[in-house]
């Protein structure tokens, strides 16, 4: 798995990293939006975000998520970083996939809702 991980291109969006070393990996500048805007313009298959609230929001704000694949792990944690901030604009939401797996784990996969 690694080698395939690693032979995949990677972007990265940091308010920290002034480079990344990563094998394939490229940081994104501060107009990350524009440039995920240009990534999705390219050929080639999907582009995930993995483990960042605060860009999923950020790609959101701008219409740039297409889908959110949410999964929902059966533990009541009582606080914790929210998915979604108070004062996040809303975005309507429609269920186009959901998986239960033997955990108990729930996967749904949602698109923005058209109007």
């Amino acid at each position: 798995m690694a080698a395939v991980i690693n032979g995949l291109p990677k972007y990265g969006v940091s308010t920290t990293l002034n480079e990344v070393t990563w094998q394939n990996s490229t940081l994104l500048g501060a107009d990350f939006a524009s440039e995920v805007s240009k990534l999705k313009q390219r050929p080639g298959k999907d582009i995930s975000i993995s483990g960042s609230a605060t860009l999923v929001r950020s790609l959101l704000h701008e219409g740039l998520i297409d889908e959110l694949r949410l999964m929902i792990n059966p533990v009541v944690l009582g606080s914790g970083k929210r998915l979604f901030e108070r004062g996040t604009a809303q975005a309507p939401l429609e269920l186009v996939a959901s998986e239960t797996f033997g955990t108990g784990v729930l996967n749904l996969t949602h698109r923005q809702a058209r109007d």
